[in-house]
């Protein structure tokens, strides 16, 4: 896979021998930038609401929701909501997952890291929610790829704590060029 930047507001990426191009319009940051704003604030409230409110229980969704609706993974969704360990991970990772990644899109920090994250959360519900009636596509598969976009537009530099980690220095060079990898973290 190959990405270059042929110009301003111009990209380019190649998948399998396959190249796509684009130009995007000098509006597209604030419409990234909007995106990660929704997502932010909607996993920071929805997160936040379970902390606040008790009793968050993930056993009864794993075990009854994938099951009851023709769900591919019904049998994972199964062993999970009865393997008591990964109930009691999933009852603290789901809420606090979606406070960490709300708040990490809303300051625009380790916005790639909590995107990807996002996106893996919103596939497990796309599953746990398993609904074909009107088509594969729902709002859970939509949001995984609003965070699969925010992700990979970089979202967390536009106004974001990102670009000022980037740009930071530590012995002269600014920290992403010193430690490359963390560009899959950071934007």
């Amino acid at each position: 896979m190959a990405t270059t930047t042929p110009g301003v507001n111009e990209f380019e990426s190649e998948i399998g021998g396959i190249t796509v191009r684009g130009k995007a319009h000098s509006l597209s940051a604030w419409f990234v930038l909007a995106l990660r704003l929704m997502m932010g604030y909607a996993f920071l409230y929805s997160g936040a609401t379970k902390i606040l409110e008790g009793g968050f229980a993930a056993d009864g969704y794993l075990v009854h929701s994938a099951a009851t609706n023709g769900n591919p993974l019904a049998d994972a969704f199964l062993w999970m909501g009865t393997t008591d360990w990964f109930v009691a991970f999933a009852n603290v990772a789901v809420p606090w997952g979606e406070v960490l990644i709300g708040l990490g899109l809303l300051v625009g920090a380790l916005v790639r890291l909590a995107a990807l994250f996002g996106a893996l959360m919103m596939a497990l519900f796309y599953f746990g929610n398993w609904e074909v009636a009107h088509g594969v596509i729902n709002g859970d598969f939509a949001y995984m790829l609003v965070f699969l976009a925010v992700a990979a537009f970089g979202a967390g530099r536009i106004l974001g704590l990102d670009a000022l980690v980037e740009r930071y220095e530590v012995g002269g060079q600014a920290l992403i060029e010193r430690y490359p990898r963390l560009r899959y973290v950071l934007g």
